[in-house]
């Protein structure tokens, strides 16, 4: 058997310092142009498919080959996939000729505890 290889746990804190609960104080300006970046990214309805698609594809990443039937063109698909990546939502990796997406986790976790309740004093 193969040893398990041990993957490192996002720190709270880390996560907690990008995106603080809406609920438990007003958002700085930087804050609110971190987050305003990644959901107008996601406002769009084929960005939104496509991000998706990707965080529910098996083992969290999809090919590009795998996601593009999205009611657009294959350009298209690339230029919202890139739209996704420089808002921060997503990373890629070229292998041969096709690259692979995965939504980042921390990015899952800020944008979760930013839409959750503050934690009851």
């Amino acid at each position: 058997m193969p040893p398990t290889k041990v993957l490192p746990l996002l720190e709270p804190e880390a996560v907690a310092a990008c995106c603080p609960p809406l609920t438990e104080r007003p958002l700085t300006a930087a804050e609110a142009e971190r987050t305003a970046v990644m959901f107008k990214a996601l406002g769009d309805p084929v960005r939104l498919r496509l991000f998706s698609a990707i965080a529910s594809h098996e083992g969290g990443e999809a090919c590009v080959c795998d996601i593009s039937d999205v009611g657009v063109s294959q350009p298209t698909v690339s230029h919202h996939l890139k739209k996704l990546k420089d808002a921060g939502l997503l990373s890629s990796e070229r292998r041969g000729t096709w690259v692979y997406y995965r939504v980042e986790p921390a990015v899952l976790a800020a944008m979760g505890l930013l839409l959750t309740r503050a934690a009851a004093a």
